[in-house]
């Protein structure tokens, strides 16, 4: 019996040995593919400090999370036997997806499209790289279906896929294609009240500064490298000032008075004490008015141009009240002018109540299609507050396709231009204007 036991006792002994092994022949392949990228790329030297190796028994793959790079060494020796550029081309996927902040873009609300346009964009800048250490068996297969997503996405970064996803949706069939040719690591969930997400220490700041610096290097001497122009494009979509679309409604807010307790002034003590002694004769009286920060005049100018459809338009508003209910916001009496307008003015609507919003919804018609011209909004509105029909304007919004003529002068009051998409062919907006991309899912 003794005899059994001890070979029991060598026999895990000596497995554990075996896994150790294994563990530290991982180990040791995955530090050689991060001084072969640091070697041949020297813009990526401090990422790859940044990013730690996490050997991981039991793990289903590789997984990051912005600060490690998880990775179970049974199955990377097993692809390493398979495929020598598995452990390269593994690090550079992760890299690329820190570098672009692909993890940080919770405004991206369907997250398999987001995921599979991460996956595809990175691969497609590896393989333009042409880095001989992570080739792999499936680059002519990737290389082919590129080719075919190229024919309507010719300039592949993660944000252009995805609006094409969201538009056009994708297939079961693309789906289970796209996740076999381009998934090379899992990723963990953006969703915050996701379990399974961890307490990232890299934070989206700390990426940003090292995607800044990335870009400051490619700018520098490394543009022309194989497949730089594909970096430097997507580093731009990743390093983009992004604004929320309610934070920028907020730079319309004027202050007011609305009847409501005002909590600064209003002293529960004394007042409970009052009631209970008194009955219903409090002792001192609440304020019955507060002043506020809320929106209560601007104007919303429709491109009714052939680009900007009555779904797209009707979707825009109903998003932009929507957003103002929702974050108390909005004063219960408004005066917001909905103009309507391609090289003349075609329509104003005034809105002051909820109840004109839904009737202009419901009923509510797009005029003119022609030719865009944005100077005539600009001076109707300039009329209509030298008329007296604004107290306070603050600021208007023009939705547009940008494809029109802007006006000389800078108006009385802030102008935000509402693009839909992206487009290098449009003219610069106006230095006295801010420009926003509205993301596809805010007008669906």
């Amino acid at each position: 019996m003794p005899l059994v036991e001890t070979s029991i006792e060598q026999l895990k002994k000596e497995a554990n040995e075996r896994q150790a092994a294994m563990v530290e022949y991982a180990g040791k392949i995955m530090r050689l593919a991060r001084d072969t990228i640091t070697v041949r790329f020297r813009f990526f030297d401090n990422a790859l400090a940044k990013l730690k190796l996490e050997p991981r028994l039991g793990l289903d793959g590789y997984m990051a999370d912005g600060e490690y790079l998880y990775y179970n060494p049974l199955r990377l020796l097993k692809d390493y036997l398979d495929e020598p550029g598995i452990a390269v081309r593994l690090y550079l996927h992760v890299l690329f997806h820190g570098v672009f902040l692909h993890s940080f873009r919770k405004d991206k609300t369907n997250e398999e499209y987001w995921n599979m346009a991460c996956d595809i964009a990175v691969e497609y800048i590896i393989l333009q790289m042409g880095f001989a250490e992570s080739a792999m068996t499936i680059d002519e297969e990737q290389l082919a279906r590129i080719a075919k997503i190229r024919k309507w996405v010719p300039d592949i970064t993660a944000e252009k896929l995805y609006r094409e996803f969201i538009v056009a949706g994708v297939s079961s069939v693309a789906k289970a294609e796209y996740k076999r040719l381009f998934a090379i690591d899992r990723h963990f969930p953006r969703n915050a009240n996701q379990k399974e997400e961890p307490e990232i220490m890299i934070t989206e700041e700390d990426w940003t500064k090292i995607a800044e610096r990335v870009k400051a290097e490619l700018n520098s001497f490394s543009k022309n490298k194989a497949g730089g122009e594909s970096i430097a494009e997507n580093l731009e979509e990743a390093t983009k000032r992004r604004y929320n679309y309610g934070e920028i409604l907020r730079k319309f807010a004027v202050m007011g008075e609305e009847i409501m307790v005002n909590p600064d002034e209003f002293d529960t003590i004394y007042y409970t004490y009052g009631l209970q002694t008194y009955g219903n004769l409090p002792l001192i009286e609440p304020l019955e008015y507060a002043e506020v920060k809320k929106v209560k005049e601007f104007v919303i100018a429709i491109d009714t141009s052939a680009s900007c459809s009555g779904a797209v338009v009707k979707a825009f508003l109903q998003k932009t009240f929507d957003i103002l209910r929702s974050t108390d916001t909005f004063f219960q009496k408004v005066n917001i002018h909905i103009i309507q307008c391609d090289a003349t003015i075609q329509e104003d609507t005034i809105i002051t109540c909820e109840e004109d919003l839904k009737a202009f919804m419901k009923d509510g018609k797009l005029n003119g299609c022609g030719a865009t011209d944005f100077r005539p909004v600009f001076a109707y509105t300039e009329g209509l507050k030298e008329s007296g029909a604004f107290e306070n304007l603050k600021g208007l919004i023009y939705l547009t396709d940008g494809y029109g003529v802007y006006p000389e002068k800078m108006p009385s009051f802030d102008t935000i231009f509402a693009f839909l998409g992206e487009d290098k062919n449009r003219q610069p907006v106006p230095v006295w204007a801010m420009q926003v991309i509205l993301e596809e899912e805010l007008l669906k």
